[in-house]
């Protein structure tokens, strides 16, 4: 890049550079790149999402109240968790589970880095990964279990059988269905 195309770019002037450009301008001053994208507008899921969260309150108590798109309780902050189920009886607390849904486990490290965000930015949650049964996802979740385990301490079958009897399931699970 020339000194009159950066001179250019400093002061906004002109085209601007596209994304390769920039990393590279990152790059000669010693930064890394890192880009976020959140979605914007209404939320959209697709069927298989939907099922998989339907499938869920089926098999969960009914005096679970559920919410969907639960935003994360920082102002300008566009993430939100999939769904959030609340319960509770007089004279208890309320017994309120935040649920991260994947319908597919392409990369569970990922998945489990950015749900682990979304605990640490929500306070001190009940976070259940749910994620469909499929053989692709078993795979994933076999490849990966001792992160899972380490991430995740209560056993799924062990944090159904709470959320049926509404609960606390006494921590963090990952729960295929």
């Amino acid at each position: 890049m020339s000194q009159s195309q950066l001179s250019r770019f400093e002061r906004g002037a002109g085209a601007p550079p596209g994304i390769d450009r920039i990393a590279r301008l990152c790059a000669v001053v010693g930064l890394d790149l890192s880009i976020r994208v959140h979605p914007a507008g209404p939320p959209l899921r697709d069927a298989a999402h939907v099922a998989l969260l339907g499938r869920l309150r089926q098999a969960a108590s009914p005096d679970f109240r559920w919410s969907n798109e639960v935003p994360l309780p920082i102002p300008g902050d566009r993430r939100a968790w999939d769904s959030a189920g609340q319960t509770g009886q007089i004279g208890r607390n309320p017994v309120e589970v935040f649920v991260e849904a994947e319908t597919r486990l392409l990369d569970t490290q990922a998945v489990i880095r950015r749900v682990t965000l979304k605990k640490r930015d929500s306070g001190d949650v009940r976070v259940i990964l749910l994620v469909g049964n499929s053989r692709a996802n078993r795979s994933a979740a076999h490849l990966a279990r001792d992160l899972i385990r380490e991430v995740f301490p209560v056993p799924g079958d062990v944090a159904l059988a709470a959320l049926r009897e509404g609960r606390d399931p006494g921590g963090d699970a990952f729960l295929m269905l």
